[in-house]
């Protein structure tokens, strides 16, 4: 860890920082398995906006 002190003997602490990485495009099979959650989670939330449009 890294450690200064400022003029006033106050002490400051700093975090290492990670090493960074890039992200990777997703394969053709992730991107289909992303299309696929949207689609279900449109029809879930389609589903929910129904239910609650008809009950009150």
């Amino acid at each position: 860890m890294y450690t200064t002190t400022n003029e006033n003997g106050i002490l400051n602490n700093y975090a290492s920082e990670p090493e960074m990485y890039y992200a990777q495009y997703p394969s053709p099979e992730q991107q289909e398995r992303y299309a696929l959650q949207g689609a279900i989670a449109f029809l879930f939330v389609g589903t929910l906006l129904l239910t609650a449009f008809s009950i009150s």
